[in-house]
């Protein structure tokens, strides 16, 4: 559509980021982040809004047409600020910033965030949502505060950016911490307290799926034998696939749950809750072989095939939460539908997924979850399983049909490195664990994308693609995810370029992330403009921290290559944090797993001859959170791999701190020096 079409063009038309073209055609008078928008502040002597969001979020798009659509509010912005619009998937480090400073202000963060700084960028105020009359009362106080005391609007910036500065600073410890199997039991006793046994999940409504602390519940299971760490992860994993948060009928998981049953979403679909969904559901399929869970990965893995791949290979970003104005229109049903598309089987499917003549959500409509009592279902409806499983398959397939003929939400088609990167490993793991080539296929197609599309003519990479165009420094989390997917796909395929280009990526952050008075990293590379902070992200969230990601991948990598300097910097790493991991919950869980392996010490297996990859597979099928795999056909390049062929056999050799067992020649005797 020519631009000559709407009232109003600002400079975010010549953006690519699809959050930012939402509000190309605002009266607000937007820049994009830039020296332009930043000049003119300081030019002016305008105060700076700087509004971060993306794409999928709700909020972010009811705050824009309350306020940002509105003639008389953007005359007010446009007259008294310089106003910056912020994609924040795609400039993290911008959103870091300035979510810290309203942290800090306000004790909570969310999105849109928006926050007001001096011309320089020092943050004095801010906050997520704002109605219309409360955004035109905040943005009137505050400009009136710097304009009537600017001696105090001076004190609030420096005591606010000394604690952005200060915020998530990692200082380097003593060198000589041990990490022990107890820790992890002190880990596992603070987080009983708010795991919730009986619907699943941490802590109370709204519940979020956090892949990475289900990930170490399942590895402390595998080391401790603690029966409630397992319980933790099933129930967790049971009620999410029975639950609204899962779409029934199309596959893929919601960004969260408004309840603490997760039976009502928020409806967007991230990339990145996908793709560690998938590594999490294949590894506790291979640790309970769960029919149910190989299905979510399965549904899941087709709905990213269907909805966020681009034709050449990367996967798009998300899903937005809304269709024609309205949350979750696209995925919920009325009665009538479910009468009218089912026909006979329309009783059975009513009850199955709790549809209800007034609905079970909003405006007669219904969300689709099961309550996971088959038993009923099966002597209400006198059926077998098989033929239950049947019926249930055929509604999906008209449902699905149906639905595809639906004004579908909003797709976020950026391309994002760090989630790429997470999609390419849960590829990976679901072909390790289901052993379908389509899989490694994909994972294939990602990481040829990611060399061919997304690195950078100084062997870095870029943090984001759209429209045949690389854009932006990638990130620390951008080369920490690259580096662990690539370490995976070594393991899927034993080809040691893989391991090759993971150890280049790490040269590269070394150089440009690496504080070598702390033994952390930075998230900005020293190539970076400066913002007002060199932020370090420490904690881990709904995605692992980057550096705890960082840390793992130095362990790893030292022992393939018998690079004990980087086994160091790891052990600092979490030296540093080692407190922090073990007081502070699930925030730190990417970390726990990191102490886990110091805890006890990992195991290599080399799979050397003419059938490794048969030997491979079998091997994949067990549960091994603490075993690393190397091998071929030949020795290959690697150290650990030396002399260790042995002509017309095909043998494991067990190994753990650069010592190997002897060699055996049937998967089952490896498990047994594993676990013995």
């Amino acid at each position: 559509m020519n631009s000559t079409t709407f009232k109003f063009t600002n400079r975010l038309s010549h953006e690519s980021s699809p959050y930012l073209l939402q509000h190309a055609h605002n009266p607000v008078n937007w820049f994009p982040w830039g020296p332009e928008a930043l000049d003119k502040a300081r030019t002016e002597q305008k105060p700076i809004i700087i509004s971060i969001g993306y794409a999928a979020c709700h909020w972010c798009h009811v705050m824009e047409h309350e306020s940002f659509e509105d003639e008389e509010v953007a005359a007010f912005m446009n007259e008294h600020f310089v106003s910056i619009k912020v994609d924040r998937e795609e400039r993290p480090d911008i959103d870091k910033v300035y979510l810290t400073a309203v942290q800090l202000l306000t004790d909570k963060g969310g999105w849109p965030l928006n926050c007001i700084a001096l011309p320089d960028g020092r943050p004095i105020y801010g906050g997520t949502y704002f109605s219309k009359d409360r955004w035109m009362d905040m943005l009137t106080q505050v400009s009136g505060f710097i304009k009537l005391h600017p001696d105090k609007a001076e004190e609030q910036a420096n005591f606010l950016t000394e604690g952005v500065r200060s915020n998530e600073m990692i200082y380097k410890t003593a060198d000589n911490t041990e990490f022990f199997l107890n820790d992890l039991d002190d880990i596992f006793a603070v987080w009983k307290n708010n795991i919730d046994f009986s619907q699943g999940g941490y802590g109370n409504a709204p519940k979020f799926p956090m892949p990475v602390s289900l990930q170490f519940l399942l590895h402390l299971n595998y080391l401790t034998k603690q029966k409630d760490a397992l319980k933790a992860v099933l129930v967790t994993l049971n009620k999410m696939a029975e639950g609204g948060i899962y779409d029934q009928i199309g596959g893929g998981f919601s960004r969260y749950s408004t309840d603490e049953y997760w039976k009502v979403p928020h409806f967007e679909k991230m990339l990145y809750d996908n793709a560690q969904l998938v590594s999490l559901y294949s590894a506790a399929y291979q640790k309970t072989c769960h029919f149910s869970y190989k299905t979510v990965v399965s549904e899941t893995l087709e709905f990213c095939k269907r909805e966020l791949t681009s034709s050449e290979g990367g996967f798009f970003s998300s899903l937005d939460a809304d269709s024609e104005g309205e949350e979750g229109k696209f995925y919920t049903w009325s009665y009538g539908e479910f009468k009218r598309i089912l026909g006979n089987n329309a009783g059975l499917m009513i009850d199955y997924y709790h549809v209800t003549e007034k609905g079970n959500w909003e405006n007669a409509q219904n969300i689709l979850f099961k309550s996971g009592d088959h038993e009923r279902i099966l002597n209400k409806y006198l059926i077998s399983e098989n033929e239950l499983e049947s019926r249930v398959l055929e509604a999906k397939k008209l449902l699905l049909a149906e639905r595809s003929h639906r004004v579908r939400p909003a797709t976020d088609d950026k391309i994002l490195t760090a989630w790429n990167a997470l999609m390419l490993k849960a590829y990976v793991d679901a072909y390790r664990t289901f052993n379908e080539k389509e899989y490694l296929d994909s994972a294939l197609n990602n990481a040829a994308f990611i060399n061919s599309k997304l690195k950078s003519e100084d062997s870095g990479l870029y943090r984001s693609y759209k429209d045949g165009k690389a854009s932006t420094h990638a990130f620390l989390d951008d080369y920490a995810f690259t580096i662990q997917a690539f370490i995976s796909l070594y393991q899927a395929t034993f080809s040691e370029n893989w391991l090759e280009e993971a150890q280049q990526l790490t040269h590269y952050v070394l150089d440009h992330f690496y504080d070598p008075t702390s033994s952390m990293f930075f998230y900005t590379s020293d190539l970076d403009p400066s913002l007002i902070a060199r932020k370090m992200e420490i904690s881990d969230n709904v995605i692992s921290s980057s550096n705890s990601e960082m840390a793992k991948n130095l362990f790893i990598l030292g022992r393939y290559f018998y690079d004990e300097e980087y086994v160091r910097t790891a052990r600092k790493m979490l030296n540093n944090v080692k407190t922090h991991a073990i007081n502070g919950e699930i925030y730190y869980a990417n970390w726990d797993i990191l102490m886990a392996w110091f805890a006890v010490e990992p195991f290599f297996v080399a799979i050397v001859g003419k059938d490794y990859e048969a030997k491979r597979i079998e091997l994949d099928t067990w549960y091994l959170p603490n075993v690393f795999l190397a091998g071929g056909k030949t020795e290959g390049n690697l150290s650990l791999l030396e002399g260790k062929l042995i002509d017309g056999e095909t043998t494991l050799y067990v190994c753990q701190n650069n010592l190997c067992k002897m060699p055996v020649y049937d998967v089952k005797d490896a498990i047994r020096q594993i676990t013995s």
